[in-house]
């Protein structure tokens, strides 16, 4: 055994005092206590919870990695008490082609400090079959969102049909074009009017309504809005949806300027409500940051021209372990919501996403009385800013991925290279 880590233990579904045993990267036992062997190193912890699974990251590699690459971008999440990281498609070149694929594999592998999967495009070009047998999973985007990967309306539904025949997740930003108005944006509310309630509801709805005609796993990315629910709420069985930290604590009406420019928007505070009362029910099935960093100089453009979209990974576990503090969400909904759910729906669900014998040890050490400010000179994105500046967090002292510290006791003690790939 290497490691026997002691405190109270988010194993199934409560805090319980014990004792892990971790061999080989893997919890091998669980009691009330755990005598050492040979050379165990023996740990304390006062609270230990499964670390978090981020489905939902633009880490900007290859291409743009003046904003953020896999080394930067994973020892964010490492901080944040993310093990594991899912990939979006729109780099430069896009994944779309097993060749960009390919090549986006081997520099995460090269890169990352924490474990990985890569989305593949859908696209009319690409060839799914074959992007299939390497990807985790796909994305396809229904309205046009940074990178222009989206998909002509005509061609939506014979591309998640294909998808479907592969047994691969597929993720969908579900923004209806058609209703997307374009005009020139000067604020917040201008965004939100552009990219209404209506035009991402319109779109849930049709995906609520394709969905039981596909036999795979179909996944709607960063609902935010209220209207949005009601197609949720009894949903076929193969039909799960994320809700982003930003869409939960951030809003349109917030002094935020270019900095709060997200697709989909921010929404209202009644959205805000909505939002957290589907989480907590789960008709929303998980959390997801959307990480998607660009740097100050590309935020402080015009408002029109500025890119959408805001750093997260680092936040959005931290976050939500605050709002658990002050019962805004329970801490099982939120460990199923953060590890457990994003897990089993992508697909590695029997090895990752909670304390339990024979998973990854994937673990955080968690100090509920150590809370503190989120502040952008503490973060590591290679981006530099926080739109959640001065945001209650509690941020873990240490994360663990499978058996080995990434982060210890506030300090980075990972490398380049150590994350894995989990679609092989």
């Amino acid at each position: 055994m290497d490691f026997i880590v002691e405190g109270r233990a988010f194993a199934g579904g409560e805090f319980v005092e014990c004792a892990i045993g971790i061999e080989n990267g893997r919890i091998s036992r669980i009691g009330k206590t755990i005598e050492p062997s040979g050379g165990c190193r023996r740990i304390s912890a006062k609270h230990i919870l499964p670390a978090g699974v981020d489905a939902h990251v633009h880490f900007r590699d290859p291409g743009l990695t003046h904003k953020e690459d896999f080394a930067t971008g994973t020892m964010s999440a490492a901080f944040g008490g993310i093990s594991c990281v899912l990939d979006m498609p729109n780099t430069k070149p896009p994944a779309v082609t097993t060749e960009a694929l390919a090549e986006k594999i081997e520099i995460a592998k090269r890169k990352a400090c924490v474990d990985f999967g890569i989305y593949a495009g859908a696209s009319a070009v690409g060839n799914v079959e074959a992007l299939a047998k390497k990807c985790t999973a796909f994305k396809l985007y229904m309205a046009e969102s940074t990178g222009g990967l989206n998909v002509p309306d005509s061609e939506i539904e014979g591309i998640c049909a294909k998808i479907a025949k592969t047994g691969k997740a597929l993720s969908i930003h579900t923004e209806d074009e058609k209703t997307r108005k374009k005009f020139e944006e000067k604020n917040l509310e201008d965004h939100l009017k552009s990219r209404s309630n209506i035009c991402e509801a319109e779109a849930v709805k049709r995906v609520a309504a394709l969905a039981p005609k596909l036999k795979n796993e179909i996944h709607l990315a960063h609902i935010s809005a209220k209207e949005s629910i009601e197609y949720l709420k009894n949903k076929p069985k193969n039909l799960t949806a994320e809700v982003a930290p930003h869409h939960l604590f951030l809003n349109a009406g917030m002094d935020l300027r270019q900095y709060g420019k997200v697709n989909p928007p921010l929404r209202t505070k009644q959205d805000q409500s909505a939002l957290w009362e589907a989480l907590n029910l789960g008709i929303i099935d998980m959390l997801a940051s959307d990480h998607a960093p660009h740097t100050i100089d590309e935020k402080e453009k015009e408002f029109n021209d500025a890119p959408s979209g805001m750093p997260g990974v680092e936040t959005m576990y931290p976050l939500m372990l605050a709002a658990s503090k002050v019962k805004r969400i329970e801490i099982a909904r939120l460990a199923n919501a953060i590890s457990e759910r994003p897990a089993q729906i992508f697909g590695f669900g029997e090895r990752k996403g909670k304390i339990a014998v024979g998973y990854d040890a994937d673990l955080i050490f968690v100090d509920f009385q150590n809370a503190r400010k989120i502040k952008a000179e503490d973060l590591h994105s290679k981006c530099g800013w926080t739109a959640f500046e001065k945001f209650d967090a509690i941020f873990p002292e240490s994360t663990m991925v499978r058996g080995k510290f990434v982060v210890e006791n506030g300090s980075f003690v990972g490398a380049p290279g150590y994350g894995r790939y989990v679609s092989e």
